[in-house]
């Protein structure tokens, strides 16, 4: 993504990140493009070599592309953010890697590279199956047994639940290692349990592959409209009596789209994530160096299109801050 934005609204955050080439994640450092000057010129110099001199010339943009990447994640400030009361961790670089925590509900969204402080998370909710969301989930489950905490419980779209097993017997055989992992296969519509006061249910997203978002919702009891006129010791009876007095009701607490068109914004099936006190999602791409066509023709979200949304919303929008200076006007 190429916004570093947090909006802020009275009945909505939206928390964005970065592209690798853009600004950062919001809750990372701001950064500028790097050019890799040493590149051009090696790669100059070595052209018109024949089929060696263009192997090199490859070589050395792919080695270029990785520096910068190496030079952008060094400058990740990992201390975090905190919206609406909730620590939120995370780096998301487009392309390379993407992980977002919320250690107050144990919880991850997407694994990116495996780094190590989702590590501690027990449970991890994976969007879809691109590497940069994915490719980190050997290693994390390797490593919560490396420090002997329990297996994770790992949610993924339903319609990449066996290939993600086999990839992981894979692994097993390989490494000739347990990965111990209860893995979940959540649908839309279905709600899993985390713990007796969370749940989680999943959300449509609209991305290049088969994708979905999560809503982590708290759960609470509201004495039911029928005994609110009822005095303390009459409610009490009731109880006693085996009485059901109460309605549970769901508070939609945090919600994580990962990589989606703006789409989900307008479906009304997602109302809860938009509804949540903290709504992480992407807006990849940032100015007009890219269009809203071409981040829409790959699955993603310009930051156009995250504005007019915002603004369409039934709750006015605060100032955005956060954004690099680069970006600011």
């Amino acid at each position: 993504m190429a916004t570093a934005s947090l909006f802020s609204l009275p009945s909505l955050r939206v928390l964005s990140r970065t592209s690798a080439r853009g600004s950062r994640f919001r809750i990372l450092a701001a950064r500028k493009p790097v050019e890799s000057s040493s590149s051009t010129a090696t790669s100059g110099s070595r052209r018109g070599g024949g089929k060696g001199g263009g192997l090199l010339s490859v070589l050395d943009r792919a080695l270029a592309d990785e520096e910068e990447y190496r030079r952008a994640r060094a400058q990740v400030q990992r201390k975090g953010v905190e919206v609406e009361g909730y620590a939120i961790e995370g780096i998301s670089v487009g392309g390379h890697e993407t992980c977002v925590t919320v250690p107050s509900l144990n919880v991850a969204f997407d694994i990116g590279r495996g780094p190590q402080f989702a590590v501690s998370q027990d449970y991890l909710f994976i969007t879809h199956a691109h590497l940069d969301h994915i490719g980190g989930l050997p290693m994390y489950i390797a490593t919560r047994g490396l420090y002997n905490l329990k297996p994770p419980t790992v949610f993924v779209p339903p319609c990449i639940r066996d290939d993600v097993e086999d990839l992981l017997q894979v692994h097993r055989r390989m490494s000739q290692i347990e990965l111990k992992v209860e893995l979940v296969a959540l649908d839309l519509g279905e709600t899993y349990e985390i713990r007796n006061d969370l749940v989680a249910r999943p959300f449509q997203t609209y991305h290049a592959i088969p994708s979905q978002g999560y809503v982590i919702y708290s759960i609470r009891r509201k004495l039911k409209k029928q005994y609110a006129h009822l005095k303390g010791s009459q409610i009490m009876k009731l109880k006693q009596s085996g009485t059901e007095i109460t309605d549970t009701i769901l508070y939609p607490e945090v919600a994580f789209t990962g990589d989606t068109k703006s789409d989900f914004i307008l479906d009304p099936r997602n109302a809860d994530a938009l509804r949540a006190k903290v709504l992480i999602t992407e807006a990849t791409f940032l100015d007009d160096h890219v269009d809203v066509e071409h981040a829409r023709e790959h699955g993603h979200m310009h930051l156009s299109e995250v504005t007019i949304s915002v603004l369409i919303l039934p709750t006015p929008a605060d100032e955005p801050f956060g954004t690099p200076d680069e970006y600011k006007k």
